[in-house]
């Protein structure tokens, strides 16, 4: 078992992944640095090995993927998770360590968007959608991460062993933080700066379609994760619905004592009745969820003595 392991995925980093590990091992000596190689068509495995890391491979393509992959394969007491593309300084590397350690923190969140982020970044959709999806994800959740989106970040053995990765790309830091914030674990916030790519160094991002994914993937967990609330909203919209087309029948009945828009006031009736399903399948979705909570907090139990076990040994 690891005291520290570094996680770096990455796709195409020959021109950064050096100097990612030569920083990270100045400032982490005892840490065990892994780089992940997703398929990439340059020398980024070659280099990783040369410069001492443990280079394995993810065939799956996909950072989600390969973080299954790593969470999957490594142990240790504490883990920090950075992109290969020489984005984030590893000054703040030990700062966040220390909050797991020491403080046994679930997970530190590398929080970009309090710095530097929005001046280094040059892509103005890509900082629209960061402020997007924080505010939402705090709105939903009622939590106050600073950076959801963030690829900078340290986790705790018990997180980590306990956090079901089902998303197969970017989104999986969307994932993360709801995971967390749902599960009441234990998320704090470490501002550290953000350079942007160094020249030649291109990003695996796309604005829209992975921006899309994130959203889908926002909707999706806040269905899974918060049922009732989910499902009140869409019985809502669905009873405003009926009514907005039930009222006009309503008057014209009062006037004249005559229907004339049956197959109106039919899917009124029905729409209406699809409502009232959909707010009890909130109320049901709800219990059940609660009962997965009561499951998970048994998890970490067992969890916890496997840590134990390992440490022992």
């Amino acid at each position: 078992m690891d005291k520290i392991a570094v996680l770096i995925p990455c796709y195409n980093e020959s021109k950064t992944v050096k100097k990612v590990i030569n920083d990270y091992q100045a400032v982490l000596p005892e840490a065990t640095i892994y780089v992940y190689d997703n398929n990439s068509s340059d020398d980024t495995a070659a280099i990783a090995k040369a410069e001492g890391a443990v280079v394995r491979h993810e065939y799956h393509q996909g950072k989600g993927n390969v973080i299954r992959r790593m969470f999957r394969e490594i142990d240790a007491e504490a883990y920090i998770m950075v992109d290969g593309d020489d984005t984030y300084p590893a000054e703040f590397a030990r700062e966040m360590v220390d909050k797991v350690l020491d403080r046994h923190v679930d997970m530190v969140v590398g929080d970009r968007l309090s710095s530097t982020y929005f001046t280094e970044n040059k892509r103005p959709f890509h900082n629209f959608g960061n402020s997007l999806v924080r505010n939402s994800i705090n709105t939903l959740f009622k939590s106050d991460i600073k950076d959801i989106m963030t690829g900078y970040r340290a986790f705790s053995y018990q997180f980590v062993k306990s956090f079901p990765v089902l998303s197969k790309g970017f989104e999986i830091e969307t994932e993360m933080s709801i995971h967390a914030v749902h599960k009441n674990l234990l998320v704090e916030n470490v501002i550290v700066t953000y350079r942007d790519r160094p020249e030649g160094s291109e990003s695996k991002l796309n604005t829209y379609s992975d921006g899309f994914k994130v959203i889908k993937t926002i909707i999706k967990l806040y269905k899974n994760y918060k049922p009732f609330g989910f499902f009140s909203i869409l019985a809502a919209v669905l009873m405003l619905l009926s009514a907005g087309f039930f009222i006009p029948v309503l008057f014209e009945y009062f006037a004249t004592g005559l229907v004339f828009k049956f197959p109106t006031l039919i899917v009124c009736g029905f729409v209406a009745l699809a409502a009232l399903i959909s707010f009890f399948s909130g109320v049901i979705l709800s219990t059940i969820n609660e009962k997965n909570r009561q499951d998970f907090e048994m998890q970490l139990h067992a969890i916890q003595r496997e840590y134990n076990k390992l440490r022992e040994k």
